[in-house]
């Protein structure tokens, strides 16, 4: 009797723990969540490496061949335009100068008396000439002599920052030679190189204001506190790289960026009607990104997709998919190609609405 209560007991425990295995399965078929990809409006933020240059920078270079008689400025400092950076020999060129001036002073008696005694026809007409043309190629002596004095004062070509000053006090200098170079950095232009596809996108979006603004991340990664504006697009695209370069123009009253820097400018380009999809909706494998799409028969296939831009929660879709698919949108790792599943169809609104669709 004992036995038999047993083998009753066993064998509806065992119904019992079937029907239950069943249920279960039957609730995770029902809870397979699906949804369908949404057209929406909205942008993505693309950060590009970028070459810090100055606004002005310029080499300051001697114009006179000699020794470097002074230095009036220090390597870092900010100048004047106008204000005097070195002098070269200036000496020589004064004795230069004093003497072509008294050459011409001479030549200029010279053409008065022969002018007086043309007038009273002592000499000829040609006399006097002649003295005129010694006169002036006199002052044209003159002014070349104050001419190469003043190239021996170096001045600032503009307000700046001074660079390095590789020569020394009394250094011997050639025509020519590097003195220093000077930096207009209350401005300062980045240039960025963007991809065919990211530049089409950008001027598809037309001339609005906002789209032309851009940040600026440093290379310790904190954000320039100024938003600049891109003022030029290079006129063709470097058929080795498929690239285009960009060119933006930041403030910079404090003057902390210099030229030579680098950085990376973010650019916001918005897109209208975008094929979006959760991020959690793909898989990837061997490179390539997938995604399960249910099918009338509520079979899942595995269908590859090109991704055009990734933003914090979702993909931008390129291809692939349609509006009107519907994608598993979770329980991706326990399905495999060509199960028959049940699914509860969830809105894509709903779905997104709790998603970041534009990154900050």
């Amino acid at each position: 009797m004992n036995r038999i209560s047993l083998l009753v007991g066993l064998c509806t425990l065992i119904i019992s723990t079937s029907c239950k295995n069943k249920k279960t399965e039957t609730e995770e078929k029902a809870n397979y969540a699906v949804t369908s990809p949404l057209k929406v409006d909205t942008s993505f933020t693309k950060e590009y490496v970028a070459q810090i240059q100055s606004v002005r920078n310029v080499e300051i270079r001697a114009m006179e061949k000699g020794y470097l008689q002074s230095i009036n400025v220090d390597e870092g400092r900010y100048v004047k335009a106008g204000q005097v950076l070195f002098k070269v020999v200036p000496t020589l060129y004064e004795a230069e100068y004093l003497k072509a001036q008294a050459a011409a002073k001479e030549a200029e008696l010279e053409m008065l008396n022969a002018k007086t005694l043309a007038d009273s026809n002592i000499v000829s007409k040609s006399e006097s000439a002649i003295a005129q043309a010694k006169l002036d190629e006199a002052m044209a002596d003159m002014a070349l002599a104050k001419l190469h004095l003043s190239m021996t004062e170096i001045k600032a070509p503009f307000d700046g920052v001074i660079d390095r000053i590789p020569l020394k006090l009394g250094s011997l200098i050639d025509e020519g030679a590097l003195l220093t170079t000077i930096s207009d950095n209350k401005s300062v232009y980045t240039y960025y190189n963007v991809p065919e596809r990211e530049y089409l996108d950008y001027k598809a979006q037309g001339d609005t204001e906002n789209l032309h603004h851009v940040g600026l991340i440093l290379a310790n990664g904190q954000l320039h506190k100024y938003k600049g504006i891109v003022e030029t697009i290079e006129g063709q695209f470097d058929n080795e790289t498929g690239n285009i370069a960009f060119r933006a123009k930041f403030p910079n009253t404090e003057l902390l960026l210099k030229h030579g820097e680098t950085g990376k400018v973010q650019m916001t380009i918005p897109l209208r009607n975008s094929l979006v999809i959760p991020q959690k909706a793909t898989y990837e494998l061997q490179d390539k990104t997938y995604v399960y799409v249910v099918d009338k028969n509520n079979v899942v296939k595995s269908r590859n997709i090109t991704i055009k831009s990734r933003l914090p929660d979702i993909y931008i879709v390129d291809s692939g998919i349609t509006e009107g698919d519907k994608i598993l949108l979770e329980g991706l790792q326990s399905i495999k190609e060509n199960d028959k599943i049940e699914y509860d169809y969830q809105d894509p609104r709903n779905v997104l609405s709790n998603l970041q669709l534009i990154k900050q």
